[in-house]
């Protein structure tokens, strides 16, 4: 890989380490609530009302995670073509994440200082992304 190739899959490992903790973190701090509230049911299902925070976090753990996959398939892609298309699929992840991190601000899920410094790093990624899928569409 080249030095900027090491780079970008860098800026996307290190994003997928901040949507695992902040999921790891969500699901923590709702499931205490809860505990606050009455004590923890013994079938270990999640509680209706956790539903949304844990769908929400795992959509954003999925999408944030994909992003790294997507782009290490895409540096060792077979052909332009294929390089092309998980280039594609990576920024596609990142505008998704940028969604569901979206939707866990609105709903009061994240701080506003948690939602200005993941946004911070997932609008970077698709910056980087948009770039390159725009010079690969450029040759």
């Amino acid at each position: 890989m080249s030095e900027i190739g090491d780079a970008i899959h860098e800026k996307c490992l290190s994003f997928g380490d901040r949507v695992i903790k902040l999921n790891d973190y969500l699901l923590e701090k709702e499931c205490k609530k809860e505990e606050d509230r009455c004590k923890k049911q013994k079938n270990g299902r999640i509680p209706i009302h956790l539903k949304s925070v844990a769908n929400l976090s795992n959509q954003l753990l999925r999408a944030g995670t994909s992003i790294s996959a997507n782009n290490a398939e895409a540096t060792s892609a077979i052909s332009k073509a294929d390089f092309r298309s998980k280039s594609y699929i990576a920024l596609k992840e990142a505008r998704e994440s940028q969604s569901w991190l979206n939707l866990l601000y609105r709903n009061k899920y994240i701080t506003d200082a948690e939602y200005d410094s993941l946004c911070a790093d997932c609008d970077e990624l698709v910056k980087i992304l948009t770039h390159r899928c725009k010079k690969i569409d450029e040759k």
